[in-house]
């Protein structure tokens, strides 16, 4: 299973005891294949190209819709497209939530928008990659709020998280799960959560829309092979997926990491891309090109 990203980020952490579930089903392990870089870019490449056996699968984000629009606005030949995948299910879809170093003056997304406007231009973020899933869920907020900050793209969520860590940066956007243990520990803070409703798990946690930045982004996590698999080996993929959804060592991880599962099957998770392919495109194409 190629994860497209260094270890420690969103997929990674799902990838991993799905595979145990999914081994559990198929009667043999999984290896886990981290190919980080380009956002994305370099480990969906090559799930495209990949031998359609069913012996290479990938855990994807939103990024396998945001690289194919990056490339069209940018003007790039296309990395890999859409369609070169199949879709097998979603696990995920978390809303993403805006984190600072606890020991930042930051108490609020109030604090945080005062000063990112006093000092615009000179407040940095980290992300996953330029047009990552994190680069546009913080665009996203940052045009709601009318903010200009210094964008420093990683290969994976894992690296961007840690920049934050270190003090290379001055926040991040992420799940709440990416990050639950370091909220536990105290030395990150959340801020405000990118969804419609309040996230169950930090019921304390205001909305962008409730402080009046209208904007939500969700980070799903999604199975894929490509796409000339044949009909009977994504079938059995299928049922692999499913159950290693409902195993223990998955439901008990994403318990941990505050992650609810939030599964869907294949053809409801092929018109779920539909949609957020629409929606995505429209918010990539406001962004316009970034040198």
């Amino acid at each position: 299973m190629i994860v497209p990203f260094t270890p420690g980020g969103v997929s990674d952490i799902t990838a991993r005891p799905l595979a145990i579930g999914m081994a559990n089903n198929l009667g043999h392990n999984i290896v886990i294949d981290n190919r980080g870089g380009a956002g994305g870019a370099i480990g969906m490449s090559a799930t495209a190209k990949a031998r359609p056996d069913g012996y290479t699968l990938m855990m994807a984000l939103p990024s396998i819709i945001t690289i194919p629009i990056s490339d069209r606005i940018s003007g790039r030949p296309a990395t890999f497209q859409m369609d070169q995948f199949k879709p097998i299910a979603r696990l995920t879809a978390d809303p993403t939530v805006l984190a600072v170093r606890a020991e930042s003056k930051w108490n609020t997304l109030a604090d945080f928008v005062r000063d990112a406007k006093a000092q615009s231009g000179k407040i940095s973020y980290s992300s996953s990659g330029i047009y990552g899933t994190t680069h546009v869920a913080m665009e996203i907020l940052a045009n709601a709020a009318g903010l200009q900050m210094i964008h420093v793209p990683f290969s994976g969520g894992g690296q961007q998280i840690q920049a934050l860590l270190a003090g290379q940066v001055d926040a991040t956007m992420q799940t709440p799960g990416a990050i639950a243990a370091h909220i536990a520990s105290g030395k990150l803070r959340i801020l405000t959560a990118m969804s419609r409703d309040r996230v169950p798990s930090l019921p304390d946690v205001p909305t962008a829309r409730e402080l009046g930045h209208d904007g939500e982004f969700y980070l799903w996590t999604g199975v894929f092979a490509p796409v000339n698999t044949p009909d009977a080996v994504v079938n059995r993929l299928r049922t692999a997926v499913k159950e290693g959804s409902v195993h223990p060592a998955f439901t008990q991880a994403m318990a941990t990491q505050r992650t609810p599962v939030q599964y869907l099957d294949s053809d409801d998770f092929a018109r779920f891309l539909q949609a957020d392919t629409r929606r995505l495109d429209a918010v990539l194409t406001k962004m316009g090109k970034i040198e």
